[in-house]
């Protein structure tokens, strides 16, 4: 997002949040122009009746991972689903970044789609987001642990014993292979970087590869990668030891716009939670074959407390930060791919 559409977002939010600051007795993270009054940390649904939407054309999208084509064609049965359920034509709105999805929201042009997990956070606070689904199964969503792997023959049983050893982390950005292993380790009597020396491996697999052949003690890895790994045949996971398991880290959620008409929200709401999965899209999301109801109080709480954990906030600060980075990464594969 450029920088000076940010600037006018922020001063737009601000001129708002001015005249509404004394009507809100608590904001909490939210932005200016939301108010949380009820405590569950997300945007209160608007109390003045002119300012609900009941939206003519309902616009759907999911958090741009892959080609969003891919997923538009992935969810096209639900789509017509949610068209027929809901009496409302329903478009898939192609977003190409996490900014254009939150920034979408914010101004009323997205009214439901899917959210990767940080981004949620930055939805829920900045965009007026609230999540009520993950994509899982009958008893419980879809989601990822951080592990910690020991060879099955060693010794180690508890993360304190591994105080002086050789341990992996994965890169500084990661969420499962170092930013929650810094936040949580030390309530385990562990403190990464005076406990031990973090070794950096870069990757996941190369974490788990590395306990394998005995170049690391132990590592920190996602589970869903060290299962992956199993099921290919790259390791074997009778070999290994988990000696810890973190809370579920949620993947993506399904979140709506605050300010849909509270009669149209919930029977949109009900045509989510009463859709199963095709087969099709059973494959694209790991077996998962439904909307699974979850709260974003409840559900973010663990990926809240490791960004707190590391000095940071799913504020505008942070969002403009990331919203540079992932500007620059973007530009940085569009040059590399006009010199090939």
């Amino acid at each position: 997002m450029p920088k000076t559409l940010l600037a006018a977002v922020a001063a737009t939010l601000f001129s708002c949040g001015a005249l509404a600051q004394d009507a809100c007795k608590n904001r909490g993270d939210l932005d200016a122009q939301y108010c949380d009054e009820n405590g569950d940390l997300v945007a209160d649904t608007p109390k003045d009746p002119k300012k609900l939407k009941v939206p003519g054309t309902l616009v759907f999208t999911y958090t741009p991972v892959e080609d969003p084509a891919v997923y538009e064609k992935v969810f096209k049965p639900f789509t017509d689903h949610l068209s027929q359920c809901t009496g409302k034509r329903v478009v898939f709105f192609q977003v190409q970044s996490n900014a254009a999805e939150i920034e979408a929201m914010r101004s009323g042009r997205l009214h439901v789609g899917g959210f990767s997990t940080g981004p949620t956070a930055f939805a829920v606070n900045l965009a007026g987001a609230v999540p009520f689904a993950i994509k899982g199964y009958e008893n419980d969503f879809q989601g990822y642990n951080l592990i910690v792997i020991v060879r099955k023959d060693s010794p180690y049983q508890k993360l304190a014993d591994l105080k002086g050893r050789r341990f992996a982390h994965t890169s500084p950005s990661s969420n499962s292979g170092h930013m929650a292993p810094m936040a949580l380790f030390p309530k385990q009597g562990l403190a990464p970087g005076k406990d031990y020396n973090i070794l950096f491996s870069g990757k996941h697999d190369q974490s788990v590869l590395g306990v394998n052949s005995g170049d690391y003690d132990a590592a920190a890895v996602a589970s869903d990668v060290f299962h992956r790994m199993g099921v290919r045949g790259q390791i074997k996971e009778e070999n290994f030891r988990v000696i810890y398991r973190s809370e579920k880290f949620p993947t993506s959620s399904f979140a709506y716009a605050h300010d849909l008409e509270p009669a149209f929200r919930d029977r949109m709401l009900k045509c989510f939670y009463d859709y199963r999965f095709t087969d099709e899209m059973k494959k694209a999301f790991d077996g998962a074959d439904r909307f699974f109801p979850i709260n974003f109080k409840q559900h973010w709480e663990v990926v809240r407390q490791v960004a707190e954990a590391g000095g940071d906030k799913f504020n505008r600060g942070a969002y403009e930060k990331e919203t540079a980075r992932e500007e620059a990464a973007r530009k940085k594969a569009a040059e590399e791919k006009t010199k090939k």
